[in-house]
């Protein structure tokens, strides 16, 4: 099985969250940051406890959970850059980014589904 720390999606949804709390320290709106900084870090979080589960419905069911955590912060992007809690050219390109990582894990669930039968 191939080390976690190589896998793309995992890589690119790490930056991600670390370019989101860049892109918000200061920022005194707490529930909106704490919620959208939780959605970002709750997609590498659960790719990573799919991952070290192992093979099976728990890896992919985890891996559904992260998908899920995408879109979230997908839509909380969205709004915290129309919101003006978020700069327009920094948001579009982070928007942007959760959809690429969302069809990663996609094309990842699918893979795993597909071993399984």
């Amino acid at each position: 099985m191939e080390a976690l720390e190589n896998l793309e999606v995992w890589k690119r949804s790490c930056r991600l969250s670390v370019d989101l709390y860049k892109e918000l320290n200061g920022y005194q709106d707490y529930g909106f940051r704490d919620q959208i900084t939780r959605s970002a870090l709750s997609v590498p979080s659960n790719i990573a406890e799919g991952y070290e589960r192992g093979v099976g419905k728990s890896r992919i069911q985890f891996l559904i959970i992260a998908k899920g955590s995408c879109g979230e912060l997908w839509t909380q992007l969205l709004i915290g850059r129309k919101a003006g809690f978020i700069g327009t050219e920094a948001g579009k390109r982070m928007e942007q980014e959760s959809k690429e990582i969302s069809k990663m894990l996609f094309g990842l669930i699918q893979h795993f589904q597909e071993k399984q039968t």
